[in-house]
């Protein structure tokens, strides 16, 4: 478990997700009904973006800074609630700056996006990750951290007693049988909860991801993807959100806020949309 994601807050998959992530939530609060939220693999909360641990990749200034950086004449809804919730999370650390300073991860989004009544459970097994996902919520009873196996306690937890909910399921790949824990866990949560709307974000990097998604074809979910040109040997260089049972609009929502992001990304970056089949090596809509 030596996986930190202070290395990689704010980066181009971060961008991808979150984006994905603020308007599942906003389309599956918009009914009057309550929500149950579960991130399997939620990470720290929030991240320093000039700290350590981002400094030393740098990988938030070719994410989060460009897009916070681009005009907003033109700006998908989607994305402009993206980052008005990030932006919102950076200033409770200080006065407005250049550039960004504090990401929220996936915890702090979800947050923002519960209504009162709605309910959500943050996992996390890695033993410093969770402790500072615990010191992030202190004292917010809206939400329960558990340091824990995030698949076990999908296990546990479906069906929600609300009947209706969202699942985030976003691992550090850092073992080799990964993609097969995820498919097993993701199998047993559908067949407990079918109904459920479940987003998967996965690495593309060989050949293994290609199969993985192949597998993911079963569900029928809705793929988005973004594809980096040019990146270091060994860097992640692009990657893909699955989606399973999306609420109406969001595919919509989609296909209008990826062109967008890929264009501010910059040259070379391509982005798909329902690539139920993808590979490493398949063609994409080009940015």
């Amino acid at each position: 478990m030596n996986y930190r994601h202070g290395y990689h807050a704010g980066n181009f998959a971060d961008v991808l997700k979150h984006t994905a992530l603020c308007e599942l939530l906003r389309l599956l609060t918009a009914k009057d009904k309550k929500l149950f939220v579960l991130d399997t693999h939620a990470g720290a909360g929030g991240y320093d973006l000039a700290g350590d641990l981002a400094r030393r990749t740098g990988e938030a200034d070719a994410g989060i800074q460009r897009l916070a950086a681009a005009p907003r004449a033109g700006m998908p809804e989607a994305v402009g609630r993206y980052l008005a919730a990030v932006a919102a999370y950076d200033r409770k650390f200080g006065p407005d700056r250049d550039g960004l300073r504090r990401y929220p991860g996936s915890p702090r989004l979800v947050r923002v996006g519960l209504r009162a009544g709605d309910r959500f459970i943050a996992c996390e097994l890695h033993p410093d990750e969770a402790l500072a996902l615990k010191r992030e919520f202190a004292g917010d009873r809206a939400v329960e951290v558990r340091q824990a196996d995030g698949y076990k306690v999908l296990k546990a937890l479906l069906p929600p007693v609300e009947r209706r909910g969202l699942v985030l399921i976003d691992p550090p790949f850092e073992v080799t049988d990964e993609y097969e824990r995820l498919l097993r866990a993701l199998r047993q949560g559908l067949r407990r909860f079918a109904t459920g709307c479940y987003a998967v974000w996965y690495p593309i990097k060989d050949g293994t991801a290609g199969a993985f998604v192949r597998e993911m074809a079963a569900f029928k979910p809705l793929v988005l993807e973004l594809r980096l040109d040019g990146v270091a040997p060994g860097k992640l260089a692009a990657c893909g959100l699955a989606v399973i049972n999306p609420p109406w609009r969001f595919e919509e929502a989609m296909r209008e806020a990826l062109p967008w992001i890929a264009a501010r990304l910059g040259p070379g970056v391509s982005w798909a949309v329902d690539a139920a089949i993808a590979t490493p090596a398949a063609p994409v809509s080009a940015g």
